[in-house]
């Protein structure tokens, strides 16, 4: 834990490239659910992150967000909170789907998304065994969460929530296809959140800078299919002009 940003690698420090120039620099100004910010101040954070301070306000406003940033900026309590703030615990249906590299990084994200949701009753499944009861949030690798869709033990139906942590990894682990045919499956107005510590730099349009966070935003209005079709002009080359298939 640090002295006074709770733990370690959440400090508030660090050149930001981004277009969005809103900074929020406290959980208490961001207008999240009382029992959600119980579960962050619990958890040890007591300031936002750099990025954190930028991305998690317009997340909650439905932008499709992409962020790059170096492990320990704040990445995974970002998505975290846009996610347990705009779930309705009431629907009993996965809302939001979490895709990441590995088994080990998806149990990570659970036991994170259980902690600062802990007051509030959410339910948040990681894809390494079975569940009984749809939870209203399904972190999991792309082989496994294809799997669930295809066998319909997920159904996309209520998803409004599309997270992708650690893109560059999955992308460099050859999940591409997988990736791609998981965001057919899903609603045409699923908001999309890409996160990652490395990105081409036509994506982020910040070349040379690997070593600086980047927030990029897109009107809601804008996408899924532009913003999608335009990061698989790098990420995607094999299915161009598919998209709309």
């Amino acid at each position: 834990m640090s002295a006074n940003n709770g733990p370690d690698g959440m400090e508030p420090e660090g050149i930001i490239e981004s277009n969005w120039n809103e900074i929020v620099d406290s959980f208490d100004d961001m207008n999240l659910s009382e029992s959600l910010l119980r579960g962050i101040y619990a958890y040890g954070l007591e300031k936002p992150s750099a990025i954190q301070q930028r991305a998690i306000l317009p997340c909650i406003k439905g932008y499709h967000v992409i962020t790059q940033a170096q492990s320990g900026a704040g990445k995974m309590a970002t998505f975290a909170i846009l996610i347990l703030q705009q779930i309705e615990l009431d629907l009993k249906a996965t809302q939001a789907l979490v895709l990441a590299p590995t088994q080990e990084l998806t149990q990570q994200i659970q036991k994170v998304v259980m902690a600062l949701g802990d007051y509030m009753g959410a339910s948040c499944h990681a894809c390494i065994g079975g569940t009984n009861m749809p939870p209203h949030i399904i972190v999991g690798t792309p082989g496994h969460v294809f799997d669930m869709l295809n066998g319909r033990y997920l159904s996309p139906k209520y998803i409004k929530m599309f997270v992708l942590d650690e893109a560059d990894e999955m992308l460099s682990r050859g999940f591409k296809d997988q990736i791609y045919d998981i965001f057919q499956k899903l609603n045409s107005n699923t908001q999309v959140v890409l996160l990652s510590a490395a990105m081409p730099s036509d994506v982020l349009e910040a070349k040379n800078k690997t070593k600086q966070n980047t927030l990029t935003l897109q009107p809601t209005q804008a996408f899924p299919m532009p913003l999608f079709s335009y990061l698989r002009e790098i990420s995607f080359p094999q299915a161009k002009g598919k998209m709309g298939d």
